[in-house]
């Protein structure tokens, strides 16, 4: 996944859908080894959900081994300890236990579910992925095998050559300017080695955070915590340095031979700590958060047909912070919708919004309650992205306070800081009409599919 994409995922749950659950108590829990997690009981069912993330991701890849993150996380259940790939799958579903392993550019994602009556065998399975994955030679070749096929796919996604245009020129010389799942080269090369390396690198101590939800105690939970990470090695590598951000104003062309383009835009955001952030939130809600009744929608689909969705979302990740946009178009439709989008960026950033948009606006993110949200697994993985995104253990109950407080006075400040029209830069792929690439970047071409 993206970097924006991903941390937009993260931070959505967070600040739009957890008002769902604001009601439940969140205990601080800490291990005796010192690990700290969130817990939330609910005894109602025989059934716990676990959530682990360890800070860093794909973005602690070497130079030269590009990917060799993403392919240890891939890796970390085809087989441990004793259990060879096939072993270790027929031991987790006899546990009726369900174990996910994934990497981003911002974290190591491991997810578990188990029954309260398998949580030791369950726990100890679990334990030997992460303390002693056997990462053998043919797995890790087969793994790379599936990598280098959903590359193959991703360089005939428009999207996804959309998303990696931007993100090469908005963070060119970070991590983040390059995809986390690496490149056919750099992952044909990457051995062995190359993942015991990753894994002994970003799955440390120093950077664990762990949410809990379901039928366990803070009694219970605290042991577990040191059998189940105590042995991981206590410091990782390196954190890399802020991204910054590259890209001025203009449009970028891709030429793609298709009948409709992709069109990704974007500019420079705001950090997640920042205290406009609930501001700026609210103003996204308006312009493009996704609704039929969002401006953008308005504008282009209901109004004038030009396309089935548009959207726009602030990504605050770790080292950089992005506002971006997307949709999708006839290729003679190109530019119309580009200037209509610049003419709502300008909007925003000269008059805000309205009271009457403040208000619907502030109803719909206090008093949505999202179905997904209502269970242990939901619970769990939004209780680790408070902690890692530096949200007090109080914030569920808090949340909706904060975004009552923001004014009309407060977004229209913060839409004149946040929009910044001479900085929207466009990626298209795809063959628009009438569009001619505007800026220092230019134009490339892609093989046809």
């Amino acid at each position: 996944m993206t970097v924006t994409v991903m941390k937009w995922a993260v931070v959505a749950l967070v600040l739009a859908a957890f008002p769902a659950r604001a009601e439940i108590a969140i205990q601080n829990v800490t291990s005796p080894g010192g690990i700290t997690a969130w817990l939330v009981e609910d005894h109602n069912i025989p059934f716990t959900a676990l959530e682990i993330r360890f800070r860093g991701g794909t973005s602690l890849d070497l130079p030269g081994s590009r990917g060799a993150v993403n392919l240890m996380a891939a890796t970390l259940e085809e087989g441990a300890g004793a259990l060879d790939a096939q072993g270790f799958a027929e031991a987790r579903d006899a546990l009726a236990a369900g174990f996910g392993f994934s990497a981003g550019q911002d974290s190591i994602s491991v997810s578990a579910r188990f029954l309260t009556e398998n949580r030791d065998a369950a726990i100890d399975l679990l334990r030997s992925a992460l303390i002693g994955p056997r990462f053998d030679e043919d797995a890790v070749e087969r793994v790379k095998g599936q990598i280098l096929a959903g590359l193959a796919s991703d360089a005939q996604d428009p999207g996804v050559l959309a998303m990696r245009r931007f993100d090469g020129m908005a963070f060119a010389g970070h991590p983040y300017g390059s995809a986390g799942d690496g490149t056919p080269d750099s992952v044909a090369a990457l051995t062995r080695a190359d993942v015991l390396d990753a894994h002994k690198a970003t799955m440390t101590r120093d950077r664990v955070y762990v949410a809990a939800a379901g039928d366990i105690s803070a009694a219970e939970l605290g042991p577990l915590l040191d059998r189940l990470l105590g042995d991981l090695p206590a410091v990782g590598r390196q954190m890399p340095a802020v991204a910054g951000w590259h890209l001025d104003g203009g449009v970028t062309v891709v030429d793609y031979p298709s009948p409709q383009s992709v069109i990704l835009f974007g500019q420079e955001g705001l950090r997640l700590d920042d205290p406009d952030f609930f501001a700026a939130f609210i103003l996204n809600e308006v312009l493009g958060g996704g609704r039929f009744s969002a401006r953008l929608m308005t504008e282009l689909r209901e109004k004038r047909g030009l396309t089935y969705g548009v959207s726009s979302f602030l990504a605050p990740m770790d080292f950089a912070q992005a506002y971006m946009g997307q949709m999708g178009t006839a290729n003679a439709t190109v530019a119309e919708s580009i200037a209509l989008i610049r003419q709502e960026w300008q909007r925003m950033a000269a008059e805000g919004v309205t009271a009457e948009e403040l208000a619907a606006t502030k109803t719909y993110m206090t008093g949505s309650y999202p179905l997904r949200f209502d269970g242990n697994s939901e619970i769990a993985d939004i209780l680790v992205g408070l902690q890692m995104d530096g949200f007090p253990i109080d914030y569920p109950a808090t949340r909706n306070a904060r975004v009552e407080a923001v004014t009309l006075d407060d977004v229209k400040r913060v839409a004149a800081r946040l929009f910044q029209p001479d900085k929207l830069h466009f990626v298209v792929v795809g063959q628009p009409e009438g569009v001619v690439a505007a800026d220092q970047h230019g134009s490339e071409d892609v093989p046809a599919p």
